[in-house]
């Protein structure tokens, strides 16, 4: 998608309700700072642009943004870019790999970035057990993918021996 105001790919897309009706913008990182600079001067009650502008104003740029995309977690494989459009994580592990960048969000939205609360009564509370079969089944299907069949077959039993032992 192109910028609504140049060519540029749109790399911020804000909505903003005015009037009780959505307003969509699409925009590259030089308009966004240019609009969020505009609305940010006009706010007279809170928004989502306040922090976006604070947050691009402490410097996040576009390659900073870009570099830190393509970070991918060891265990799952799973990049900071997925989770930016997916809005889901991999496996236990990325909390602790994108932690710098989870816990101003966490803190955002939670206001804690400890969970305090119920867990699910399946959940044995053993993210490693986990963790450990979410890496070997991604180390299994690369694998298959490399025809690797001796260590997919071993790879296999060991997820079977994991999940036997539940």
């Amino acid at each position: 998608m192109k910028c609504q105001k140049c060519d540029k790919p749109a790399k911020f897309h804000i909505t903003e309700l005015i009037g009780g009706k959505p307003k969509e913008l699409h925009v590259c990182e030089e308009h966004a700072r240019e609009y969020l600079s505009e609305s940010e001067g006009e706010q007279t009650t809170p928004t989502l642009t306040g922090p976006l502008a604070q947050h691009l104003a402490v410097g996040q740029t576009a390659e900073e943004l870009q570099r830190l995309d393509q970070q991918a977690c060891p265990t799952c494989g799973i990049t900071f870019y997925e989770f930016r459009n997916q809005g889901r994580l991999g496996c236990p592990h990325d909390y602790v790999f994108f932690q710098k960048e989870l816990d101003p969000l966490l803190l955002n939205i939670h206001g804690e970035l400890e969970h305090v609360g119920k867990r699910p009564k399946r959940s044995h509370g053993s993210t490693d057990r986990q963790t450990d079969l979410i890496r070997l089944r991604r180390e299994l299907k690369e694998a298959v993918q490399a025809e690797e069949y001796e260590r997919a077959s071993k790879l296999r039993d060991e997820i079977r021996q994991i999940e036997g032992g539940k």
